[in-house]
């Protein structure tokens, strides 16, 4: 089965409009949102259902292969504060699920890197 194709959607004016992206966040009821920052991957767990918004629907189809949050931002046109919100309540609902990226291996520890000097002065 082949992935759904990712294309950026155009820029649409009315998405820049302050009381636009109110109604795509709901009524701010002092809920904390989850702690995401751009690098964070994102996977879906579960098909859209009828009840989520349309840009949460997009979102579980995007997200069928990871992607971080600042790729699903540039994917929607969608500041990254609007899509936090979306992503908290897709969360809440276990929907999807989040991750810190893979990190590259961690730095090696210096005596390692003392004993390969070392040797290499040897040769």
């Amino acid at each position: 089965m082949s992935s759904p194709r990712r294309e950026r959607r155009k820029a649409d004016p009315a998405l820049s409009d302050p009381e636009r992206l109110y109604v795509i966040t709901g009524d701010p009821d002092g809920s904390e949102r989850a702690a995401l920052d751009l690098v964070t991957m994102i996977v879906a767990k579960a098909e859209p259902k009828p009840t989520v918004q349309p840009e949460q629907a997009v979102i579980l189809r995007l997200c069928q292969a990871p992607l971080s949050v600042a790729e699903i931002s540039a994917y929607l046109s969608l500041p990254f504060s609007v899509v936090t919100s979306l992503l908290t309540d897709l969360l809440t609902t276990e929907l999807i699920e989040s991750r810190a990226p893979i990190v590259r291996a961690a730095l090696p520890d210096r005596s390692l890197l003392e004993a390969v000097m070392h040797g290499l002065q040897k040769l």
